[in-house]
């Protein structure tokens, strides 16, 4: 039988009384949980379990958490005083769930899930058991490798607690780890990370395409031609909202959105529908925005609907 490692607290300890250093394990060594769990042990706090199934997930647990024990998910829980979720929205209801069947969870334990979409409540058999639920959600996106530990001193962690206290606590962590914490309310978990979503996959998707496109034009390397163009496009938006629109859609040159739109349905007709859609979106804010005269705005739209 396996022996419990040391951990700064004990099973009884409560969350006002434990001492600033936490067992943590992490359950599992995806790319988000192997780098949350580095972060914390590099905060002071030592991480006694991770759960690794994969040989993904196993070289990533060898190389974030090394000495750490990979044991079965039900084990690293009753071995921590700060228990990490870390595995996929989809499957920690049924995770969560399955743990709380086993007896694993235990009062006084903090426990975190980093799911976007989800805030405390998918924590239920958990906070019966009376634990202090948290929802972390780191707004960065995730290789699984070092460096992503120290990127998060840069981003910013939506943090949602079921009262002040897990604020405290949840405030605390995440400010540990060097990031900045971002209240969101549980019932905007959803719309929250709809946004991040909608604004960072949905931009790798629409750079890839870009980027096809001009090596289908024979245009290369199609990259670094749209590195700069991009970068100073994101950090001009960031910066000024929509005042930073630029293109024929928000100038109005309709000739120039009709030459587009005939050269994709005849080279990446995949693409006319995503473009339609984002000229459309790019019209409308233009336009709210003073940049498009309505009359100007309507004959884009227009265009982008009409026949090629």
């Amino acid at each position: 039988m396996a022996t419990r490692p040391r951990s700064g607290a004990s099973a009884s300890s409560s969350v006002a009384d434990r001492p600033a250093r936490l067992a943590v394990g992490v359950v599992s060594a995806g790319r988000v949980g192997s780098v949350l769990g580095a972060a914390l042990s590099g905060a002071g706090h030592v991480v006694v379990g991770v759960s690794a199934v994969s040989r993904s997930s196993l070289r990533r647990a060898a190389e974030l958490l090394p000495e750490t024990p990979v044991l079965p998910p039900d084990d690293v829980v009753r071995w921590s005083d700060l228990v990490l979720l870390a595995v996929p929205d989809d499957v920690l209801p049924d995770l969560v769930s399955g743990l709380a069947a086993t007896g694993a969870f235990r009062t006084g334990q903090i426990v975190v899930h980093t799911s976007g979409a989800r805030g405390v409540d998918v924590l239920a058999p958990a906070i019966a058991v009376g634990v202090l639920p948290l929802a972390l959600h780191p707004a960065m996106t995730f290789t699984g490798r070092a460096e992503d530990v120290a990127r998060l001193a840069a981003a910013c962690v939506g943090v949602t607690v079921a009262d002040e206290t897990g604020w405290s606590v949840g405030e605390a962590l995440v400010l540990e780890m060097g990031a900045e914490p971002v209240r969101v309310p549980s019932e905007a978990r959803p719309l929250y990370h709809a946004a991040l979503a909608h604004g960072a996959n949905h931009l790798a998707t629409l750079v890839r395409d870009a980027v096809e496109a001009l090596e289908h034009a024979g245009v290369v390397p199609a990259e670094r031609l749209l590195g700069p163009l991009l970068e100073a496009t994101l950090d001009n938006t960031l910066r000024h909202g929509d005042r930073a629109l630029t293109g024929p859609v928000s100038r109005g040159d309709i000739d120039t959105v009709r030459l587009h739109l005939q050269a994709l349905a005849q080279a990446a007709p995949e693409l006319l529908g995503p473009y339609r859609a984002q000229a459309g979106r790019t019209a409308d804010r233009a336009e709210a925005a003073g940049l498009l005269a309505p009359a100007a705005a309507t004959q884009i739209r227009e265009t982008l609907l009409g026949e090629l």
